[in-house]
């Protein structure tokens, strides 16, 4: 289990969705190992919309998992 914060939540379409997203919504942690500024990179969206990503310092583990094939779950547990 890991609680991390959004990075990058400023710059996609999180602000115009915000309203919308309640906690215990899923989100869906899409893998980008051919992103140019972070090779471990994860892309975290909310029904389809791109939120930002998991954060560098701690998308290790998440990535490392998602390149087994394994599935994780990951929800909103919190809004501020």
């Amino acid at each position: 289990m890991q609680n991390s914060p959004l990075a990058g939540f400023q710059y996609y379409q999180g602000k115009e969705l915000w309203w919308q997203m309640k906690v215990g919504d899923a989100l869906a942690l899409i893998r980008e190992p051919d992103n140019p500024h972070d090779p471990l990179a994860v892309r975290v969206e909310w029904n389809g919309h791109k939120l930002g990503y998991v954060p560098r310092k701690e998308n290790e583990a998440v990535a490392r998992q998602l390149d087994r094939g394994n599935r994780l779950q990951a929800r909103i547990v919190r809004l501020s």
